[in-house]
């Protein structure tokens, strides 16, 4: 590759990162109805023509936002795999229960965080773009398999009821990166992030009426 060839692919990365980190903060703030191309355009500061010449479509752009979040998912949890066996091998194991709501707690941050991008349940188009993006589905099962050892691990040992379908509990771990209870939570003003996803992750795993949902969780609201 030359060296012109080189600054010509550097400078298309660049676009669609750029492209890409308004795609996700469009679809987390305004969500995927709502959001326009050219509104994608303006926030990476470039023409229209432009962006369709790197992505030619609204489900294209929607695909490759989820791609980067998947990514960063991914990411997360080898790490927390890494931590795992650094930690058995020091004979201090951890839970796969506690590793499962350390994936529901970062992924809620990230929502909260305004990071999560947020897509229509019932869109044929997008849905079938998902489907046949391959980046996509690579990584959302890569995804599912990782958490589903630990699904499993959990329920083999007790941390979980053996009795519930391991496709249940994978859904509802997923289902809190866009839990709407999040937003509206935060939107009060009276609680603060790490209140939130505390009370959030207790219900998740615990239910209302179990355990308490979160340490702190009679604590006064923020001022």
């Amino acid at each position: 590759m030359n060296a012109r060839s080189a600054i010509k692919e550097q400078i298309q990365r660049v676009r669609e990162e750029a492209i890409v980190t308004a795609v996700n903060r469009l679809l987390a703030t305004k969500g995927y109805d709502a959001m326009t191309v050219d509104e994608v355009a303006a926030e990476a500061g470039m023409a229209k023509a432009s962006l369709y010449k790197l992505f030619t479509s609204k489900e294209e752009l929607a695909g490759a936002a989820m791609v980067g979040v998947l990514d960063r998912a991914l990411a997360f949890v080898d790490g927390l795999r890494s931590a795992a066996d650094e930690a058995a091998e020091s004979g201090q194991p951890m839970a796969a229960l506690e590793q499962l709501k350390a994936v529901v707690r970062w992924a809620m941050r990230t929502q909260l965080e305004g990071q999560m991008p947020s897509l229509p349940a019932q869109n044929s188009n997008l849905s079938a773009s998902l489907q046949s993006n391959d980046a996509y589905m690579d990584r959302l099962i890569a995804l599912s398999n990782r958490l589903s050892i630990w699904i499993t691990e959990a329920q083999t040992g007790g941390q979980l009821p053996a009795a519930l379908p391991a496709e249940l509990v994978l859904y509802t771990l997923f289902a809190r990166a866009c839990d709407p209870v999040l937003g509206l939570l935060k939107e009060s003003g009276q609680y603060s992030d790490d209140q939130i996803i505390e009370w959030v992750t207790g219900t998740t795993f615990h239910g209302l009426a179990g355990p308490a949902a979160a340490p702190g969780a009679t604590a006064a609201p923020i001022a």
